[in-house]
């Protein structure tokens, strides 16, 4: 048996094999020959159809960028800014820096 190579299917897709099995009038081997998908996708696509649809009721958007922590990040400035000071002062010191203020 030859293996069929790596589909990927449209979000438009999956939700509409999720819906066919969110009714309930036929069985998960029924849709799975129809939609030519495993019984099991088909399971998960439906079980993240149901764990997302609170969102779409949801009065509140939610951000799918993370939290930025700008103490942090102005943190991680100050320590790059120094060891660049740093640095740049022991090159002229060693006169490998053309640009060295003397």
């Amino acid at each position: 048996m030859t293996r069929r190579p790596r589909r990927n299917h449209s979000p438009a897709f999956k939700a509409k094999v999720a819906l066919a099995a969110l009714k309930g009038d036929r069985t998960m081997s029924e849709l799975a020959t129809q939609f030519d998908v495993h019984p099991n996708q088909i399971k998960l696509w439906k079980d993240q159809l149901l764990d997302g649809v609170p969102d779409v009721f949801d009065d509140k958007p939610r951000s799918k960028e993370p939290e930025i922590d700008v103490t942090s990040l102005h943190a991680k400035i100050g320590q790059l800014t120094l060891e660049n000071d740093f640095l740049e002062g022991a090159l002229a010191k060693a006169g490998l820096l053309p640009s060295a203020k003397k």
